[in-house]
């Protein structure tokens, strides 16, 4: 008699080779390894600050935390619409700032009818008249490191246009914000 054909009900034992599980292995320590360099590359080059205020809204909520490339500006200088970090006038014991820059160096800014001009051309952008001129009510022309920085969110930020905060000195830069985590509904994402 031969064997049996139909239904069985034993298993057979599936075995793992010594091949599947030493590549399973690297796999794993290879995602490690990869999860560990990005960890230490975002934290070493950069760092992580929460938005205080809602002065950059609807780009950056208020308490949504993003990350900052201390290093962008070693080579390069901030550019008009890059949104930076800094300490207001270099005061070690404020929280960071988080605005948009408007002019650099050299340029001259004015805000006429709640309108930004740059170097006598307005600048035409998709943000909110902007209710007060503030110190830029006249013509002021930025100094060799000096930028002019505004909030997103024109009427709501305390940015360049106050008196006590003033065109930005590049040195008060800490970085550029790159990229934003979500929190609260919002989604992260890379900062525009």
């Amino acid at each position: 008699m031969g064997k049996r054909r139909g239904l069985s009900f034993y298993k057979k034992k599936k075995r793992i080779s010594a091949a599947a599980l030493k590549e399973t292995a690297s796999w794993i320590f290879s995602i490690l390894v990869v999860i560990f360099i990005a960890f230490v590359t975002v934290y070493a080059v950069g760092m992580s600050v929460s938005m205080v205020g809602v002065s950059m809204e609807p780009a950056i909520a208020n308490g949504q935390q993003v990350l900052i490339n201390r290093y962008a500006y070693l080579l390069v200088k901030p550019k008009a619409g890059d949104v930076v970090a800094f300490l207001p006038n270099g005061n070690q014991n404020s929280h960071y700032y988080i605005k948009r820059v408007a002019a650099g160096p050299g340029d001259t800014v004015e805000i006429r009818e709640g309108r930004l001009y740059v170097n006598g051309i307005q600048v035409m952008d998709e943000y909110d008249k902007m209710a007060d001129a503030g110190i830029a009510e006249n013509p002021i022309t930025l100094g060799a490191d000096e930028y002019f920085v505004l909030g997103d969110n024109r009427n709501n930020s305390e940015d360049s246009r106050s008196a006590n905060i003033g065109p930005v000195k590049g040195k008060d830069i800490v970085g550029k914000v790159w990229f934003r985590l979500g929190r609260g509904g919002k989604e992260m994402g890379f900062v525009k």
